[in-house]
């Protein structure tokens, strides 16, 4: 199922994350224990492939987009970085290498929406892990909070466009399907002009699946992985019941 509306255009997607770069000071963290190659799954336009490759680590970068590679590309290439970019699904990795160290961030694990499609993209991760390798990834924690959101349009944040320096107004409508797990979200975008009013709206949508913790165990250890560490963000913060997000810590101990 295409399910890929929010990056179809990577100039607004740059714009829009580009910045946020909380995950960078941790994944050096293990980055330097472990060495290289690194490979950043899902990585995008390369927002956490890119500044860990300026601190000479290896990278490999791979999306299944090919519009936010090219943008990656074009970027690293810019800066000079030696980046390996690779166009592939992560449910189906053949990259012909095997990593000490992979993540994947922007909680993309909730774009595998079936217990099929998260059990390729964890197996595809164990073939490419090293004996005793690590993999870190994010996603969002299944919070009451988080998932009984507003039906209603809801005003989210407004931010203003590194470029034009004009204002963006963000609106979401959210449902969520308990039998399938899956948080049906419409993004909508107002642009204005430099006199405030409105020039431009933009609508996108996209699927997300939520896995509760104790699934989120019993799926690791059934892909060969025990959970090393399990955090509410990329600062260490233990998870409550009311955490935003869940950062998972993962070693390879056997293969599949």
């Amino acid at each position: 199922m295409k399910n890929t509306e929010e990056y179809d255009d990577p100039i607004l997607y740059d714009k829009e994350n580009n910045s946020f770069l909380e995950e960078v000071p941790y994944l050096l963290k293990w980055a330097t224990k472990t060495g290289g190659p690194i490979i950043d799954l899902a990585c995008g336009t390369g927002r956490a492939t890119i500044p860990m490759a300026k601190k000479d680590h290896q990278l490999i970068g791979v999306d299944a987009h090919s519009g936010m590679l090219e943008l990656a590309r074009e970027k690293s290439t810019g800066l000079g970085l030696q980046i390996k970019w690779v166009e592939q699904d992560c449910r189906g990795l053949s990259l012909n290498v095997k990593s000490p160290f992979m993540f994947s961030v922007g909680n993309s694990f909730q774009h595998f929406l079936t217990n099929e499609d998260q059990d390729d993209f964890l197996s595809s991760v164990n073939k490419h892990l090293e004996p005793g390798g690590i993999f870190i990834f994010g996603t969002r924690f299944p919070s009451v909070e988080e998932l009984l959101q507003s039906s209603e349009e809801e005003y989210w944040k407004t931010y203003i466009d590194p470029v034009s320096q004009n204002k963006v107004d963000v609106y979401t409508i959210s449902t969520y399907d308990s039998l399938s797990q899956i948080q049906h979200y419409t993004t909508i975008r107002r642009f204005y002009d430099k006199e405030g009013i409105q020039v431009d709206e933009k609508r996108t949508g996209i699927n997300l699946r939520y896995v509760f913790p104790r699934e989120m165990d019993r799926l690791l250890l059934n892909n060969g992985m025990e959970i090393v560490h399990a955090f509410s963000d990329w600062k260490e913060t233990p998870v409550t019941s009311d955490s935003y997000g869940m950062v998972y810590v993962c070693r390879k101990v056997r293969e599949l």
